[in-house]
């Protein structure tokens, strides 16, 4: 029996409706071009340079509140002390003995720096920060609140350690940053004016470091938004490292000195941009209610963040392995999803992390979730 042929019947084809279907093209981010993106910058660093000459607020801060008027007033009268103490040496006395036959009248300058020009610059750096630190804690009072100011730091045996951890490690990034600074200064030709960017960017970090840790900002975190807004926070430090460069190393130390309360008011009421260096202006809206606002990202030829302090953290990471803070070992990296391990040690380092305390760690010994089954979407690595 023969099976009948019979054609198969033809089937329509039909695109899916047009709201259903997205484009490739819409997927694909929209950059600014690079005209815009480095007028942006332009404006950033407009605003970092009106921030840092904006002394009524510092008229205002220091003629309102008598904590704070007391504080300057005695920073003041120490720093010129020290700033006259140096130039004596520099304008008078260095000259006068350069030639001398006599050993006591060679020798004059040596005596007058130890006995007298290295003890008074000294304590003036120690008190002089622990004044800074009382007019930032005022500031920020005046600013948030008693009760804001309350929480940054409780007054428990573990506060006081990581208030010690915090301070040991400003020291050493103090000290790495004026490393890298001679550094960079060094180098030939364009040495000086890349010595005098990089003590922009310090000048600004330390003005602004009080502000970041009342606000709870570990150390990644502040790297990364001085890096991320670096035209801002270079145009802030300009007048600063301007003022500091035109005197010996130890003058040029004083003088800073003698500004940096002030600076400090300033960083406290400065409102540093862009608030989202990624999508730096609001997204255009659709045409199309069914289509998704248009974000518009800077030019891929201006950089968004600038590893400004690679060196400091890179050193930083070097002296905190050798010390081994607290005793532990220092970490390795395991790979490249750590390779920042050796920063995570000397973030520990700064907050005290280092420290362990069988008080604090008996407390609780809950087993802890595992971050490795979070979901964690739409949302950039903070460090």
């Amino acid at each position: 029996m023969s099976s009948v042929y019979r054609p198969a019947r033809p089937q329509s084809f039909q695109y899916p409706p047009t709201h259903e279907r997205a484009s490739s093209r819409s997927f694909y981010p929209t950059f600014l071009s690079f005209q815009d993106s480095a007028l942006l910058q332009f404006k950033w660093a407009w605003r970092g340079l009106y921030d840092a000459f904006r002394w009524n607020v510092v008229l205002y801060a220091v003629t309102s509140d008598a904590e704070i008027r007391a504080n300057i007033y005695k920073s003041v009268l120490l720093n010129t002390l020290s700033l006259t103490s140096i130039y004596t040496f520099d304008l008078l006395l260095q000259p006068l003995v350069r030639d001398q036959q006599k050993w006591f009248h060679r020798n004059i300058g040596w005596f007058y720096q130890v006995l007298w020009l290295l003890p008074v610059v000294g304590i003036s750096f120690y008190l002089n920060s622990s004044w800074c630190t009382i007019i930032a804690k005022r500031t920020y009072t005046l600013q948030h609140g008693s009760r804001a100011a309350a929480q940054q730091q409780p007054a428990t045996y573990t506060g006081m350690l990581t208030a010690l951890a915090t301070s040991a490690y400003r020291g050493v990034m103090v000290v790495t940053s004026v490393a890298v600074s001679f550094g960079l200064a060094s180098i030939p030709y364009v040495g000086p004016v890349a010595g005098f960017i990089f003590y922009c960017w310090i000048d600004a970090y330390y003005c602004f470091e009080f502000v970041w840790i009342a606000r709870g900002l570990s150390l990644s975190r502040r790297i990364r938004h001085i890096e991320e807004r670096w035209a801002y926070y270079f145009a802030f430090g300009l007048p600063s490292a301007a003022l500091c460069m035109w005197g010996s190393g130890l003058a040029n130390a004083a003088l800073f000195a003698l500004i940096y309360p002030v600076y400090i008011i300033l960083a406290m009421h400065a409102r540093p941009v862009p608030a989202d260096p990624y999508n730096p202006l609001p997204p255009i809206s659709a045409a199309n209610p069914n289509e998704v606002d248009v974000i518009r990202h800077p030019s891929p030829f201006v950089p968004i963040r600038i590893p400004i302090f690679v060196l400091v953290i890179w050193l930083n990471d070097i002296i905190v392995s050798v010390l081994s803070v607290g005793g532990g070992k220092p970490v390795k990296n395991r790979g490249p999803e750590r390779s920042r391990a050796f920063s995570d040690a000397t973030e520990n380092a700064e907050e005290g992390g280092g420290i362990e305390l069988n008080t604090v760690s008996s407390v609780s010994s809950r087993p802890v979730r595992p971050s490795s089954g979070r979901i964690n979407i739409g949302r950039r690595k903070l460090d």
